[in-house]
């Protein structure tokens, strides 16, 4: 017998198994508990960040919805799994016959019977999980099917409201889509349990299935042929915004073949449904198996061949007849879909050939002219008004409008936002990034029409703290396009104030420091706050700083899109979001869409090519792999995000649109009415870029409202590419906002423009088109004109250059390029700016800005001369007048000094300058050569064209030296000394200038 060794007490080790045990599930439930945590931690905060902008019912509603939707669909999914499965288990034979077949199950069975009811539930229970998240995913449609507002719109070959079609049809496709994936999985698992337990028997004789197999499977056969025929018949709906040919919506063959096909289908399902219930009370399956036959040669025939047969040899021998009311119905449903059913068309007869005075009746519009290219300008802007690294500005700028004295001006204006990426790597430390580099300071704004003498914009909003003709606002800016992803802002009352406000030479640590009194972000005052934020952040920091104080909010999700997206998930935004200052506030615009793919006949649009041109940045992975379609787009919206307070404010701005008030049933209160938009607020709405780009782009086929001439097409336009990126670009131009008066018009207006050319290799110009785009009228309140579409339709025996012929034309000028090649040299750049189209001067004026920066070291471009073309006529000098009168024999009817620019002999106003600039004193550079007398003897012509070359050549290594020590005083942050080489570079290029006319003058 063994002994127990006196060393090893006895149940010692079953002692050390139990504990063992007990670890795991000990460290299981602290997984569970972490998990659920960090869930809760995106949830709360969440639920913090709606609550605290007034918007928790939109974040409740669909959390609520979406829990619903989610138990409903894993409910019905996992039921039907389960049912199906347990049917076949408990109705299984008890007395398999003996079978080499039921051998190889006895053991898969043997296998399986330990965890069988584990998959019985578990199996059903992850596929419902799926089927419910697919269900959740649809939380929208359902919201819109059931709080559905009529269109009061009838479609044209059902007589149905159309909200039938934009809010039922879709949900009802969906849930029919859903039970089919339901009976085809209950279907699947009822069949291989049954083949598992014996109740479907291959091979053996006797009957292939028991009784119950039979019942079971046929009646799910039946369920799945009769949704089968319910979605055959929602398909007929579906025809009407079917998109893929020559137009969109249905055609002479769906109608009239299509369509009476997918209702004999239909009838064809119920028939074999019907034969499948007859097969579950009876052991004969060859009337199902011959109605399944039935089913799929029906389809062949009826869904398919019939309509290719038709299509054939009825309609494309007589297509441009058959077609022709539906061609009508499609041009009629998207002219109204997209807001075009009103544009005016006007025949313009426009002039080729300059003549005196010729823009004498434009001048207000031309001497509006917009100079200044909100795409260029932006370093400009940096160098001159960035004031510190951490500030900047966004590549592109906004243009608007604004009153200055009595006037309104165009304006290019910008947020000078905070950019942590501009601090060194040693103030980056997470007491500076979150706490005390919190917002940017002020806007900096700057005449459209106007620069200073050197070139560079002529501000009338500046520096820090901000001064000019906007008057006092807040101009801190917590909420932006570039705020850091979160910071903690608050301070106790009575506690110095850490958050940095602006630098202040004067001050007595360098700047002047300022604590957020807004209502901005939720507490952090309390440990579980800080706690869920530090998990929701992965920063743990936030636990143990004391700038973490009970008075602390947190601000995150701070980029107006953004916020306007998350309170208002049922918008499409526009992809331009413009800074206006209004009631003493800085607020971001957001435009927002109401938008669906299921409007009848509509043209269908993918969204995110239509709006992509040169001022388009990149699209998300998400909208590259899917881009939004729609076939129905309405302005609806109008949402405002406060630059302080990062409140979020939404307008019905198409309070009739039936998408809007669906969704204003279904979020009561959360959109305000129109009348709620302050006067001055108004004055700074304008048309949105998105919508006039889907416009135009259907423009240029739906100028054609006639279907004959529609279906031959040989009328359709092309949007004109970039023509500063070259001949071989595919980039599209930009619509330009502008103020100008279009034939009609009694006054110029601000205005969205872009232009049209024909097909083919001909960049010749066939159309104007012009949306007045300033909301607000003088008391405040809606223009009646704004949004209206006015189109020039130009004749087409008539040749007037396109956007690329005219910057062929400007290129190849030899005045033109020799003189750019000169300001091309050594450490300069040119950079040519938008090339903008004025109908003006009975024709159409081509307007293009020209800039001129250091091709090293630090760079902005400052604007030296103007392209101007009117027919194929081009003008060049250093001001737009000038330009004009090159044209227009001198006198083009502009005021000399109408485009606004302070001439060469004007004072700069000291507060423009760079900080340690003084200011021009207005006289000529030494050296200046006065004009020789008018009647001086001509001189010899090959004596003074070897002058003036060798005056070009001195000029132009003047110019180069000047450039050199421009650039040198820039890096060495000297700006009197930069200055001082400006005026060097200005004098060097006048006498190169005069040299190079005198060569020409001589050659003539």
């Amino acid at each position: 017998m063994t002994q127990q060794s006196p060393s090893q007490p006895v149940g010692r080790g079953p002692k050390k198994n139990q504990r063992r045990g007990a670890l795991v599930p000990t460290l299981v439930v602290l997984a569970v508990i972490a998990v659920a945590i960090v869930i809760l931690a995106q949830f709360w905060t969440e639920w913090l960040w709606f609550d605290q902008l007034g918007f928790l019912q939109v974040l409740r509603t669909r959390w609520i919805v979406k829990a619903l939707l989610f138990i409903i669909g894993g409910a019905v999914m996992g039921a039907g799994v389960w049912a199906s499965i347990y049917i076949a288990w408990r109705h299984r034979p008890i007395y398999a016959p003996s079978t080499p077949q039921q051998v190889v199950l006895d053991r898969y069975r043997a296998s399986l019977e330990p965890l069988r009811k584990i998959i019985m539930i578990g199996a059903p229970i992850l596929i419902g999980l799926f089927a419910g998240a697919s269900l959740a995913s649809q939380w929208e449609t359902v919201l819109l099917w059931i709080k559905a507002e009529p269109f009061n719109q009838t479609d044209p070959q059902f007589g149905m409201d159309i909200s039938f079609f934009v809010f039922s049809l879709p949900w009802w496709k969906y849930v029919t889509g859903f039970l089919m994936a339901v009976v085809a999985i209950a279907v699947i698992a009822g069949a291989a349990t049954h083949y598992l337990y014996g109740g479907i028997r291959i091979g053996g004789g006797g009957e292939p299935l028991t009784r119950t197999a039979r019942l079971h499977l046929a009646i799910l056969a039946a369920v799945f042929t009769l949704l089968i025929g319910v979605n055959y018949w929602l398909d007929r709906y579906s025809l009407l915004s079917k998109g893929g040919g020559k137009f969109d919506g249905a055609t002479y063959s769906d109608i009239h073949a299509v369509l009476p096909a997918k209702g004999i289908l239909a009838g064809i399902s119920v028939f074999v449904a019907l034969l499948f219930i007859a097969a579950a009370f009876r052991s004969d399956w060859k009337l199902p198996a011959l109605g399944v036959g039935l089913m799929v040669l029906s389809g062949l025939v009826v869904g398919a061949a019939y309509p290719a047969l038709i299509q054939r040899f009825q309609v494309e021998p007589n297509a441009q007849q058959l077609e022709k009311p539906f061609i009508q119905r499609n041009i009629d449903a998207t002219l109204f879909a997209y807001g075009m059913e009103d544009v005016e068309v006007t025949r313009y007869e426009a002039k080729t050939d300059a003549e005196e005075g010729a823009l004498r009746q434009d001048a207000e519009a031309t001497a509006s002219i917009r100079l200044l290219d909100p795409t260029i300008v932006s370093p400009s802007f940096r160098q001159l008004q960035q004031n510190k690294q951490y500030y900047n500005f966004p590549d592109t700028l906004a243009v608007d409008r604004y009153t200055v004295g009595d006037e309104k001006r165009d304006t290019v204006i910008a947020v000078r936002e905070l950019d942590l990426n501009g601090l060194e790597a040693s103030e980056r430390t997470w007491v500076n990034e979150r706490t005390v580099y919190t917002h940017g300071y002020g806007v900096v704004a700057a005449f459209g029409n106007t620069t200073q003498g050197d070139g560079r914009p002529s501000f009338y909003q500046r520096g820090i703290p901000s001064t000019g003709e906007l008057g006092d606002y807040e101009p801190r800016i917590y909420f932006g396009q570039r705020s850091p992803d979160y910071s903690i802002v608050g301070a106790p009352e009575g506690s110095t104030p850490w958050e940095l406000d602006y630098p202040d030479d004067e001050a007595p640590t360098g700047q002047v420091n300022t604590t957020y009194t807004g209502d901005g972000g939720p507490s952090i005052g309390n440990i579980w706050n800080k706690l869920l934020f530090a998990i929701k952040f992965g920063d743990e920091k936030i636990l143990f700083s004391d700038r973490v104080n009970s008075e602390s909010q947190i601000l995150f999700d701070r980029d107006p899109s953004e916020r306007v997206e998350k309170v208002a998930p049922w918008l499409t935004l526009d992809g331009r979001v413009y800074p206006a200052v209004v009631d003493e506030r800085v607020v971001w615009i957001v435009d927002g869409y109401t938008t669906t793919d299921d409007y009848p006949y509509s043209k269908s649009t993918s969204l995110e090519t239509a709006t992509r041109d040169t001022l388009t940045e990149s699209t998300s992975t998400i909208q590259a792999l899917a881009p939004q379609k729609a076939n129905y787009v309405k302005n609806s919206v109008k949402a405002t995000v406060d630059a302080y307070s990062g409140e979020v404010t939404l307008y019905a701005w198409e309070p009739d649109d039936p998408i809007l008030k669906t969704w204003e049933s279904v979020y009561p209160g959360s959109v305000n009415p129109i009348d709620d938009i302050s006067s001055e607020l108004m004055s700074h709405i304008r048309y949105p870029e998105d919508l006039f780009k889907i416009q135009r782009q259907l423009l240029t086929q739906y100028h054609v409202s006639d279907a004959d001439a529609f279906y031959s097409g040989q009328d359709f336009w092309l949007q004109p590419t970039e023509p500063t990126q070259g001949e071989n670009t595919r980039v599209l131009q930009p619509p330009y906002y502008l103020t100008l008066q279009m034939p009609g018009q009694d006054n110029p207006e601000f205005s969205l423009t872009s232009s049209f050319i024909t097909g083919g290799e001909r960049n010749v110009l066939t159309g104007f088109l012009a949306a007045d785009a300033e909301a607000g009228n003088e008391a405040g309140k809606p223009r009646e004109g704004y949004g209206k579409l006015r189109l020039l339709e130009l004749p087409r025996d008539l040749t007037v250059p396109g956007p690329g012929q005219v910057q062929n034309n400007f290129d190849a000028n030899s005045r033109v390029s020799e003189t750019l090649n000169l300001l091309n040299r050594g450490n300069s750049s040119v950079l040519k700016g938008n090339l903008l189209t004025l109908p003006v001067g009975g024709g159409l004026l081509y307007v293009q800005p020209v800039y001129v920066q250091s091709s090293q070291g630090t760079k902005f471009p400052l604007l030296q001369k103007v392209l101007v073309a009117f027919g194929e006529n081009v003008g060049f000098a250093d001001t737009l007048d000038e330009a004009l009168d090159q044209i227009f024999g001198g006198d083009s009817g502009v005021e000399a000094d109408g485009n606004g620019e302070i001439s060469e002999g004007d004072e700069i106003p000291e507060e423009d300058l760079p900080e340690g600039e003084e200011p021009d004193e207005g006289e000529a550079p030494e050296g200046t050569e006065e004009p020789e007398d008018a009647d001086a003897e001509e001189p010899d012509i090959p004596e003074a064209v070897g002058d003036a070359h060798e005056r070009l050549a001195t000029a132009l290594d003047k110019a180069r030296d000047a450039m050199v020590e421009s650039d040198e005083a820039l890096k060495s942050g000297d700006f009197a000394a930069y200055g001082a080489a400006q005026d060097k570079l200005q004098q060097a290029l006048e006498e190169a200038f005069s040299a190079e006319a005198e060569i020409e003058g001589a050659t003539e």
